[in-house]
């Protein structure tokens, strides 16, 4: 994969839906909640008045709606804005 986000986005690789049953039935993927923490895979340069603080590696914290989901050699990816992250993790 050869991404490079621009300005003040930031690339992440969202974290695994948990598997959850109740009373022995599982849950399909469509019913999951999207989960809400990942890792950045990369980052942009930021722009003159946000500087990107945000690094590759990072475990993030990110809002329920946030970014745009893309799929890239059958991998699902988020792309957003650095100031829709939330918090890092760790």
């Amino acid at each position: 994969m050869n991404i490079k986000p621009l300005a003040d986005r930031v690339l992440i690789s969202p974290a695994a839906a948990e598997e959850k049953t109740i009373g022995g039935i599982i849950i399909p993927d469509s019913a999951k909640e999207k989960p809400l923490k990942g890792k950045v895979v990369a980052v942009g340069n930021g722009t003159k008045d946000e500087e990107m603080i945000l690094k590759t590696g990072d475990e993030v914290l990110y809002g329920k709606y946030a970014g745009t989901e893309l799929e890239i050699d059958n991998e699902k990816y988020l792309i957003m804005r650095q100031s829709d992250v939330l918090a890092v993790v760790g």
